[in-house]
């Protein structure tokens, strides 16, 4: 049935390890340099994080039993799947599951394991389970990566350099307003935006100087008029999220309700479905089904997705111009080749052509020379903000 869900693994488990070049002790020292340019200035010193003596170090870490190879932290959370999640430490990002506030952290310990600090929770074992269902922990990237890498020269090529880009599970709600804010947009503003919904949530605390709120309830966003929305930034998108939560309200059962009911649908029903709603295309239609409705073969086609797709699925068509019948037609050649679970494998040759991850890559592997912006830039909307 397609609402199923795969039960959490074992925790005894143990995936198979890697046999690529690239070892995981080299890609953390990779990755480190960029992470630690990235912390953002009201962080403390990048000696003060690394400090055993640090509070940081004082919280009490609680194993997730996922290493590396089935969650890389750097590769999931911060590259255009959710702007809720904020850097905390140089493998370490913060965000909220539900209503539970919590840290991630990746060790560099040989594994690469991942642990989890529950800041602020009314049921700690309820937290580590939601957090789990949003990591879609049930499903084993090891397994899939060798079955793409054995099917796809190029998922070959950059598979060993980004293992463990997992595609999230989130709220559809929370999902849903994040990508309405993302049509035509850069991730800087996308997050302004992102941050400013959010902060109309309940408040549960500040980690490293950001403060983190409850995603709010449709409830209190129908109480944000158009106005409001426009005087703090939000352009055009403020007439769409304002009648997208007028449009849910309607629905039989209440939004929340109706949007988790698409998960037992077919992805055409659920494109469908999500395009009735104000200001969602078919492109943030498939974002929505792919990180927060079961709907794993979504692809979503961009300009940056076509790039990728006549350069290594459909070279004959390079000269062609993107349309919605092509981009149909780029979805299908990803499915024709990585199968059930194409919008996982999408996401990861998407990734592979960030400007944050060249780093990663071998040197010799053939990517587009100019990616300036990520999966968000898309023009399924107003063409001014």
């Amino acid at each position: 049935m397609k609402g199923q869900r795969s039960a959490t693994p074992n925790p005894n488990h143990k995936h198979p390890k890697s046999t690529k070049s690239i070892t995981i002790s080299s890609t953390f020292k990779q990755t480190k340099k960029t992470l630690i340019s990235n912390i953002p200035k009201n962080l403390k010193s990048a000696k003060t994080l690394e400090n055993p003596s640090s509070p940081q170090q004082s919280l009490n870490w609680v194993p997730l039993n996922l290493s590396k190879s089935e969650l890389f932290l750097p590769l999931t959370l911060p590259t255009g799947q959710t702007f809720r999640w904020k850097q905390t430490g140089v493998f370490q990002f913060t965000g909220v599951v539900k209503s539970h506030l919590v840290s991630l952290k990746q060790l560099d310990n040989g594994n690469g394991d991942v642990v989890f600090f529950v800041h602020k929770s009314n049921d700690e074992f309820k937290a580590r389970e939601v957090l789990n269902d949003f990591l879609n922990v049930g499903i084993s990237l090891s397994e899939m990566w060798a079955t793409f890498s054995a099917s796809d020269l190029r998922f070959s090529e950059v598979a060993s350099c980004l293992g463990g880009a997992r595609v999230l599970r989130q709220d559809p709600v929370e999902c849903l307003m994040q990508f309405l804010c993302s049509s035509n947009n850069n991730i800087g503003r996308i997050t302004k935006m992102v941050d400013f919904i959010s902060s109309l949530g309940e408040y549960l605390g500040t980690v490293e100087g950001f403060d983190f709120h409850k995603f709010p309830s449709l409830e209190r966003l129908s109480l944000v008029s158009e106005d409001e929305l426009r005087a703090a930034g939000f352009g055009y998108r403020a007439k769409y999220i304002v009648g997208t939560v007028k449009a849910l309200q309607s629905k039989p059962g209440g939004g929340a309700e109706w949007l988790v009911s698409l998960r037992s649908l077919d992805l055409n029903e659920v494109i469908e479905a999500l395009c009735t709603l104000p200001g969602v295309g078919p492109k943030v239609a498939s974002c929505i089904a792919l990180f927060s409705l079961d709907q794993h073969h979504a692809v979503p086609v961009d300009t940056h997705v076509w790039k990728i797709a006549t350069r290594y699925l459909m070279p004959e068509l390079a000269t062609a111009r993107l349309t919605p019948k092509l981009c149909i037609r780029v979805a299908e050649a990803f499915v024709s080749k990585f199968g059930k679970y194409a919008g996982w494998a999408q996401t990861v040759l998407f990734i592979a052509e960030l400007p944050s991850q060249k780093a990663l890559l071998p040197t010799n592997s053939e990517t587009p020379q100019k990616q300036k912006s990520v999966r968000t830039k898309v023009k399924e909307s107003e063409p001014n903000s």
